[in-house]
């Protein structure tokens, strides 16, 4: 769930994450941009006909949606100033995952809502916050990832982890290679 998002390439990212692991994005207003039929023509965004995508006049209206549609979910409130990692959060299919808007986070009142259920990606100190889209992204893999490990197929029906395809053979990813330099032979 994005409250109250202003930057339109930010929730286009996110809802990418979304459709890639058939997770619902709900978006609270106000938003900062349109998300008409024409504007998402017009940013590129072909996968937004795919995104199952849900409009929410406030965070009362969508707390009303929430309680009739999916009674039981929990919602994690995302925070840069939270102490508690998301890493040590139990995550769980249908979970909700709640990130503010990107100039000022999760309003206290939100915050404080959801006190029990308040979480951040570590940060070494004294940075401010990671841009939410790649936020988003670490917390919905780190929710597939839990449920993967309790051997719980993730909510959005992703394939079973044995059926993913290894690397071809010779690729290597940058990050793994050494960082020295290589030495001249001749």
């Amino acid at each position: 769930m994005l409250c109250a998002p202003e930057i339109p390439n930010n929730t286009g990212n996110i809802g990418r994450t979304c459709v890639t692991t058939r997770c619902a994005l709900h978006l609270i207003d106000p938003l900062g941009f349109d998300v008409d039929d024409k504007a998402c023509r017009r940013a590129g965004l072909d996968y937004w006909p795919r995104l199952e995508v849900h409009r929410h006049a406030d965070a009362p209206a969508y707390d009303a949606w929430r309680g009739e549609r999916t009674p039981g979910a929990r919602v994690w409130a995302f925070s840069a100033r939270a102490t508690r990692s998301v890493f040590d959060a139990d995550l769980r299919p249908g979970d909700h995952l709640l990130f503010g808007r990107e100039s000022a986070g999760l309003p206290d009142v939100v915050l404080e809502q959801h006190a029990g259920r308040v979480v951040s990606l570590p940060m070494v100190p004294g940075e401010r916050s990671l841009n939410v889209a790649n936020a988003v992204t670490v917390a919905v893999y780190e929710g597939v990832r839990q449920s993967i490990a309790r051997g719980v197929p993730p909510a959005g029906g992703l394939p079973d982890p044995a059926s993913w395809s290894p690397p071809a053979a010779g690729v290597e990813s940058r990050a793994l290679r050494s960082e020295k330099p290589e030495e001249d032979t001749n």
